[in-house]
């Protein structure tokens, strides 16, 4: 069994009493999700209809085409290199095929490793 002293137990409660919602009432945080199910909770036991769906926020931000930033970015490097942007494709010489060579020889550690043990035979008493 574990003995907790007075002053943990007092600390875990203030630490929970801290970070439960009540406590962030008044803060930044909204929770949208819980008071849209309440509110849905509410209609259906009163009878009533069900509240509309909210409409979906246009985003905020201005939609990037990555391929044109990107593309824009590469000119804007060669720029100062004096580079004109078509690269050149060259092809690439073909690998040469080349087979080790197996050798007999084993080392002496493959040796033991391989090695098997037999075991020994009980005696017989007479």
């Amino acid at each position: 069994m574990v003995e907790v002293s007075e002053d943990e137990i007092e600390g875990a409660q203030t630490l929970i009493d801290h970070m439960t919602r009540d406590s962030l009432e008044g803060s930044e945080f909204v929770d949208h999700h819980t008071d849209s199910l309440a509110e849905v909770i509410k209609a259906k036991r009163e009878g009533r209809a069900l509240p509309a769906a909210p409409e979906a926020a246009a985003p905020a931000g201005q939609v990037v085409d990555l391929m044109s930033a990107l593309e824009a970015s590469v000119q804007k490097a060669r720029a100062p290199r004096g580079e004109d942007g078509d690269a050149d494709v060259h092809e690439l010489p073909a690998k040469k095929k080349t087979t080790a060579k197996k050798t007999a020889k084993k080392t002496a550690a493959t040796k033991k490793g391989t090695a098997k043990k037999t075991a020994a035979k009980p005696k017989r008493s007479a």
